[in-house]
């Protein structure tokens, strides 16, 4: 079998829907995955569309915008979700207006165009669930839910916390998979220039991610430390206030891929102070295909990507003491350093887009 065909008897698979509930237009994880992923089963020869809210231009020509999402509150963030008749009714004739071999939803269960389709879509559906931590829907709706995961064919988790969450809720079986990254997009970036030793910080300024702790833990660090904070959020009028009297302190906002890429690639080193709530470490795999080390929270999902003292330091979530520590260990000890680039290199080329994009390909051809 070639790489880019999938087969079971005589049929050949071509053509791929990728169905994502958050808007493509806005930055996230889901969504940089489908994308990422859609971008390199194309690059193989498939005929992929993705199907998606839009609040504004679609991304890729291949991208059929399903209407304008509605902010709403879960797992701690918000997630732009567009749950209403209109969006289900473009999701419906796009399913009919395509004859699709494979319709894959990402979080399959989310009000609006991957629910719709996990209903009404006639080919078989894979299922990847990207969500950790316990959801208020699930558990009220139960029955409902599980009733709704019967029809997919193939059941996907991105992490083992990602499986656990959706197993207590739903039962089932899930096929392990992982997030996937353009490694050479960091890997051969151009680096931002750096006055002095950097810390990145890349995330939603929001109170599961530690801003917070990162900026406290500022406190305990050498005078000449830098610290690049990207991206806004409900919590970034209070931590700018919080670290009004602080210059070391560079608030970037919101920043382009290609500027991630090159600061990323320009910093010292990446910190990643997550208290909770996240399912998978794709900052930290592209921290370290762009060369940087890194620290980050001692938690699960970021276990599953960094292995402690071998990729990265795992520091306890919430002590800023502990992170500063950690931070100045690798700021001041380039050998340590080192160690850990050339560690994290290798542990990021076995998370590369590519590499998912073949591990979907095997669990397609499962279904045809």
């Amino acid at each position: 079998m070639s790489r880019g065909t999938v087969r079971s008897s005589d049929c050949v698979v071509i053509r791929i829907a990728q169905v994502c509930p958050y808007s493509l237009t806005l930055p996230g994880g889901v969504q940089a995955q489908v994308l990422g992923l859609s971008r390199t089963l194309r690059g193989l020869g498939y005929e992929v569309r993705v199907l998606g809210p839009c609040d504004g231009p679609p991304p890729a020509p291949w991208v059929t915008p399903l209407g304008k999402s509605i902010p709403t509150a879960s797992n701690g963030s918000v997630a732009p979700i567009a749950p209403d008749p209109s969006a289900a009714l473009r999701t419906i004739r796009a399913l009919r207006d395509e004859d699709f071999d494979i319709v894959h939803c990402h979080e399959p269960l989310v009000p609006g165009p991957t629910l719709t389709t996990l209903l009404v879509a006639e080919p078989p559906k894979v299922g990847t669930f990207h969500r950790s931590g316990a959801s208020l829907a699930y558990s009220r709706l139960r029955p409902a839910v599980r009733w709704a995961a019967r029809k997919l064919d193939m059941r996907c988790a991105v992490s083992q916390e990602a499986a656990a969450t959706a197993h207590d809720a739903l039962g089932g079986d899930y096929e392990p998979v992982f997030n996937g990254i353009d490694v050479e997009q960091f890997s051969k970036a151009e680096p931002w220039p750096a006055d002095g030793p950097t810390i990145c910080f890349l995330g939603r300024h929001e109170p599961r991610k530690g801003l917070d702790v990162l900026l406290a833990a500022m406190a305990f660090m050498p005078a000449d430390v830098r610290l690049w904070v990207a991206s806004d959020g409900p919590q970034t009028a209070e931590l700018k206030a919080k670290a009004a009297g602080d210059p070391r302190v560079v608030w970037l906002g919101r920043i382009s891929d290609d500027e991630k890429a090159a600061r990323l690639k320009g910093s010292t080193v990446f910190c990643a102070p997550s208290l909770g709530g996240e399912s998978f470490g794709v900052v930290l795999l592209e921290a370290m295909a762009a060369g940087v080390p890194v620290v980050a929270s001692d938690i699960p999902a970021y276990r599953c990507v960094a292995r402690d003292g071998a990729d990265a330091l795992l520091v306890p979530p919430g002590d800023p003491r502990a992170l500063a520590g950690e931070l100045t260990r690798v700021l001041r000890d380039p050998d340590l350093a080192g160690s850990y680039v050339v560690a994290g290199e290798e542990r990021a080329a076995s998370f590369s887009m590519a590499r998912l994009a073949d591990r979907y390909l095997e669990l397609y051809a499962r279904l045809r």
